[in-house]
């Protein structure tokens, strides 16, 4: 990690993602809480909103794939920062001349989608350019640690700043976080080459090879499968966190803005002994694991009432999740991106992203309109029970969990299937 962070570009992309993710940690917050606390949203209207957040993945991701791998990826981040500040902006704006509404959250999620769609898939290819492949597991751990440590402390400060600013205002704060996220992007000076296209397909023809190289390859297969299963239930869980925090447990934003960075030390204890568990699980069994560690994290959370010590079993839950989710994530991404050939891997993650959240906008709906049935916490209990079901099937019935650290550069998988003859 030490060798990647003295680059003077590679620094330059930590940073800014590192801003970028103590930016997050405030609107983390302050979105649902909008919604919550100043515009009274039922469970229902909250599972629209997320709903929203996620339908740009299934609407645009395969077509995204196949022109980042036509494009720079550079000028993608750096174009992507603007847009972003600038959609984060209009709820602070909304709010000063009284027009805030539902209607406002939901235009502003789908459009913050439709951003991290474009965004986070040409940052994941991004990254693989400037570390190489020989060090994915230490980069995105290095990647994963930061992003713990904006949950340590973000929530803190994000909660004190919605308590005394408001939520609409405190978002003014994440906004600043990507101008210095932009200005940190413009400082890289590595020469991006253009993408080597030896032949260019029609738009619905690389899709299909991005789809092919997915449903060939067997680890990306199950990857997917796996992934689309837990992000459909994980939205559930997001739609209804929130509200049931604080209208069930009675916890005010600092306490919940707390309870995440309780929450944080697991993410940031899972990146830190990431290497160790890949060298002697091998990159397919955390996957497995992490998944149904989050399961069992929600059921946890679903068994809190109100308590004097409802905050700190929440911040428990939240440990517990994070560290399931940072064990899955860096060994999914770390392994989704060494079997993928340079020329796929903007199709692969887009296709890969498609197949993992396009699933998430009905598992969203879904949770709200069961939240208002059968109650919030019988309905976060049901997820966890389904994600705990998941990960444990996936370990028992496929061959992930025999998968080795696939990390170098002489370990890559050459399959003759990954790559479609047409491309």
């Amino acid at each position: 990690m030490r060798s990647l962070v003295a680059e003077r570009d590679f620094r330059s992309l930590w940073l800014s993602s590192t801003i970028s993710s103590f930016g997050g940690q405030i609107t983390m917050l302050a979105l649902p809480l909008t919604a919550v606390v100043m515009l009274d949203a039922t469970p229902t209207q909250m599972g629209v909103m997320a709903a929203l957040e996620a339908l740009p993945f299934a609407l645009f991701s395969l077509q995204t794939g196949v022109f980042i791998d036509r494009l720079k990826k550079l000028p993608i981040l750096i174009a992507g920062d603007i847009f972003i500040g600038m959609v984060l902006a209009t709820i602070p704006v909304m709010h000063f001349l009284h027009l805030l509404s539902m209607h406002v959250l939901y235009a502003v999620g789908f459009a913050l989608g439709i951003a991290f769609v474009i965004v986070g898939t040409a940052a994941q290819v991004y990254l693989t350019h400037l570390a190489g492949r020989d060090r994915l597991i230490e980069a995105n751990s290095l990647f994963t640690a930061s992003d713990s440590m904006a949950r340590l402390t973000g929530p803190g400060l994000a909660g004190l700043l919605i308590q005394l600013l408001s939520a609409p205002v405190a978002i003014l704060a994440d906004c600043a976080g990507f101008i210095l996220s932009f200005l940190l992007l413009t400082r890289i000076r590595s020469v991006e080459e253009p993408p080597v296209v030896h032949r260019r397909l029609a738009l619905w023809s690389e899709i299909k090879a991005g789809l092919h190289l997915v449903r060939s390859h067997s680890i990306l297969r199950v990857l997917s499968v796996c992934a689309g299963g837990w992000f459909f239930l994980f939205q559930g869980f997001l739609t209804l966190e929130t509200l049931f925090a604080a209208r069930q447990l009675g916890l005010s934003a600092g306490q919940i803005g707390a309870a995440h960075m309780l929450g944080g030390g697991g993410a940031l204890l899972a990146a830190l002994i990431a290497r160790r568990v890949t060298k002697k699980l091998g990159m397919g069994t955390p996957v497995l694991l992490g998944i149904g560690l989050s399961g069992a994290s929600w059921m946890l959370i679903a068994s809190i009432g109100r308590s004097p010590h409802a905050f700190q079993l929440l911040g428990l839950g939240l440990f517990l999740f994070d560290l399931g989710v940072t064990t899955y994530w860096i060994n999914f991404s770390s392994l989704r991106q060494s079997v993928t050939p340079d020329a796929m891997l903007g199709r692969m993650t887009a296709t890969m992203r498609f197949f993992t959240v396009a699933p998430a906008p009905f598992g969203a709906y879904l949770a709200g309109w069961l939240g208002e049935r059968i109650g919030l916490s019988s309905t976060i209990a049901l997820l966890g029970a389904c994600t705990v079901l998941l990960g444990l099937g996936a370990l028992l019935l496929t061959d992930l969990k025999r998968v080795p650290d696939m990390s170098s550069r002489k370990m890559m998988a050459d399959d003759s299937d990954t790559v479609p003859e047409s491309n």
